[in-house]
């Protein structure tokens, strides 16, 4: 009977399940204040803004200039895709692609999988 001693007796207890009764303490975060703070800074500021007359908001692009770049150059390939598929008409795009097929060796044919017929 050793052998069981160290045996745990009773209910099972799960991982991720909260027992009855069992609450954890939450703890503070010290970043909510923080922006609490800031939201509050902000209110005040626009109010402050209005009372003087001056509602012009400025948006401010914070992107670096790569990012900027790059953003660029993805508008101009989209154009570019777009004035390539619409200089085709859909007949036109059509025999392209059969005459593609055309080239292609009978290994990209698909592969017979019955034998009866």
């Amino acid at each position: 009977m050793a052998e069981y001693e160290s045996v745990q007796s009773g209910a099972l207890k799960l991982k991720g399940v909260a027992q009855i009764g069992v609450k954890k303490k939450k703890k503070k975060n010290k970043e909510s204040k923080k922006m609490l703070e800031q939201i509050t800074s902000n209110q005040k500021q626009h109010t402050v803004m209005e009372e003087a007359g001056e509602h012009k908001r400025v948006p401010v692009d914070k992107r670096t200039l790569a990012q900027k770049a790059f953003d660029k150059m993805q508008e101009k390939r989209q154009i570019e895709r777009i004035l390539k598929k619409a200089s085709k008409t859909h007949k036109q795009s059509v025999e392209e692609f059969n005459r593609h097929l055309d080239t292609l060796t009978e290994h990209y044919d698909i592969p017979k999988v019955s034998w009866t017929k």
